[in-house]
């Protein structure tokens, strides 16, 4: 996987598109990031599904 890359989600609050970018390098991680529109909380969390990585996002109150 390349260390760094960028990829889009939807913020699980206001429904906005925003650019994360994301360190490859560390292999599966969770952290939280501020959404650049409504500025809650994201829950972020990449995963190894099968040799396939996957970035899921979700509201940090759930």
């Amino acid at each position: 996987m390349e260390a760094f890359f960028y990829q889009w989600v939807q913020c699980p609050y206001c429904g906005e598109l925003t650019e994360l970018q994301v360190d490859g390098s560390a292999g599966e991680q969770a952290y939280i990031e501020d959404c650049t529109v409504c500025c809650r909380p994201i829950e972020v969390h990449l995963v190894d599904q099968g040799g396939d990585w996957v970035l899921e996002v979700r509201r940090d109150d759930d």
